[in-house]
């Protein structure tokens, strides 16, 4: 299958919205660490939230793409948010059985899956050298996490949540390249958002986490959560998947834990340690060459995945 030149360019650079995008979803563990509220409520409010926000704008300028979506853009797009709200569930359900570290580094791993997906469905390949930078970027990883590994009898079920949490990510990212080639963004993620709202609200109840009341200030978090990392952070990955792989917002989002450490020392003041500097600048390093070698592939194409979803 063929590769397509895209006709429609986008109107800012998308390297460079990524780039912005692991800004804003540094944010999430802020947001979180601050909310007084059960895990999941969290997660449920932050993406309720969001799609009440994005409810005026998407049926003032997607209803009739809303109305006009086909059965299978719908279960696809559906599907791609119980992927997104599965990672939520089994991530945070991770850290009650496993360390922070351990849970973070197998969550990280998901660019792995990504990169095989996006060859073996969109046949989107990755030069030597890019593939390089993203195992150098899940190498950072690893390091920033080691200082804080522990083992403890729950401690493989834990890591085998997180390590779930890894593919259900990487299925999210995949079917929103797939989809994002032909769907605009505001109907797109608010059937996503919405189907993972719901997921998370039915995990909430079963689980028997109340819905409120919480601190006033905990709603603030909750609606913060909403409009910087999600709006901010994982609805500008989702615009950015119409213009470039989705291997460069996978390897991309490895970012986040820098930007993550950089607010925690202005907010909290806790300094990094000297394996989460190695680890960060390890990071950076491979970000820097794998974005570089997406980059000098030529021009930002689409690829002939529209086929397969339409």
């Amino acid at each position: 299958m063929s590769i397509k030149q895209k006709t429609d360019q986008p109107i800012i650079n998308p390297y460079l919205a990524v780039l912005l995008g692991v800004t804003g979803a540094g944010f999430s563990s802020i947001f979180t660490k601050l909310a007084e509220a059960p895990p999941l409520i969290i997660a449920f409010y932050r993406l309720s939230f969001t799609v009440l926000i994005l409810a005026p704008f998407t049926f003032a300028r997607g209803t009739g793409e809303l109305r006009q979506m086909g059965k299978k853009d719908i279960i696809l797009a559906s599907f791609s948010g119980v992927m997104l709200a599965l990672h939520f569930a089994v991530w945070i359900a991770s850290l009650n059985y496993t360390s922070i570290a351990s849970s973070t580094v197998l969550v990280t791993m998901h660019p792995l899956f990504v990169i095989t997906g996006g060859y073996v469905f969109y046949r989107e390949g990755i030069r030597p050298i890019g593939l390089a930078g993203a195992c150098l970027a899940v190498l950072g990883s690893i390091i920033i996490g080691v200082s804080d590994f522990q083992v403890g009898g729950q401690a493989l079920y834990g890591d085998l949540l997180a390590f779930s949490g890894a593919i259900f990510v990487a299925g999210y990212v995949l079917i929103g390249r797939g989809l994002r080639t032909h769907l605009s963004l505001l109907p797109y993620i608010f059937v996503v958002y919405g189907m993972a709202s719901l997921v998370l609200f039915l995990s909430a109840l079963l689980l028997g986490n109340r819905l409120g009341p919480y601190p006033a200030w905990t709603w603030i978090y909750f609606l913060a959560l909403a409009l910087v990392p999600t709006i901010g952070g994982h609805t500008v990955f989702n615009w950015a998947l119409k213009y470039v792989k989705a291997a460069v917002v996978s390897v991309t989002i490895l970012g986040e834990p820098i930007g993550a450490t950089v607010l925690a020392y202005l907010i909290f003041h806790q300094v990094p340690t000297a394996l989460q500097l190695l680890g960060g600048s390890i990071i950076i390093a491979g970000l820097a060459i794998f974005i570089w070698s997406s980059r000098g592939e030529g021009k930002v194409v689409e690829s002939c995945v529209q086929k397969k979803f339409t």
